[in-house]
């Protein structure tokens, strides 16, 4: 049985080359949150953020465009009670939008700008991963990470790997 409380949508993850997101901010709402909506019965998910993307922010997006970033679970903000599973996308190369349907605001934000709005809980989480991704040290090519349990690395004496 399905729980009546749980929505199921498509969130679409939309930044520039500059780095700055795309947040939209629907009617009669303060949040603001990434691009999408629910999916329909009939539908995946990607097809559904295809569809939402079209229908929000007039732009025609191609598959190739869009790369699956997995699933999120996540307070819903405009239905109190309810709760998402959100099936979110990175959708590249967006630019000309044009806020439609039930959108009344379309934004492009930094993070730290994002961080000065009211956010829905998906955006909170999305924006705080991407904060972590950005901080996290890049891997040197060619190299893998060192270990006090690699047996390469010099070890202090008096001690083998991995003991």
């Amino acid at each position: 049985m399905t729980d009546p409380r749980l929505i199921r949508i498509a969130a679409a993850v939309i930044v520039d080359p500059h780095g700055r997101w795309l947040l939209v901010r629907k009617r009669g709402t303060t949040a603001f949150m990434q691009a999408g909506g629910k999916i329909e019965p009939d539908e995946t998910p990607r097809d559904a953020v295809l569809r939402e993307v079209g229908e929000e922010l007039a732009v025609v997006v191609q598959p190739e465009q869009v790369r699956a970033l997995g699933r999120r679970d996540a307070a819903a903000a405009n239905e109190p009670g309810h709760h998402l599973e959100a099936h979110v996308f990175a959708v590249d190369g967006v630019t000309g939008v044009v806020a439609t349907a039930e959108i009344a605001e379309a934004v492009w934000v930094t993070p730290a700008e994002a961080a000065r709005l009211p956010l829905a809980p998906l955006t909170v989480d999305l924006l705080r991963e991407a904060e972590a991704e950005a901080a996290a040290p890049a891997p040197v090519e060619g190299r893998r990470p060192v270990s006090s349990q690699d047996p390469d690395v010099p070890q202090p004496s008096g001690t083998e790997p991995g003991r």
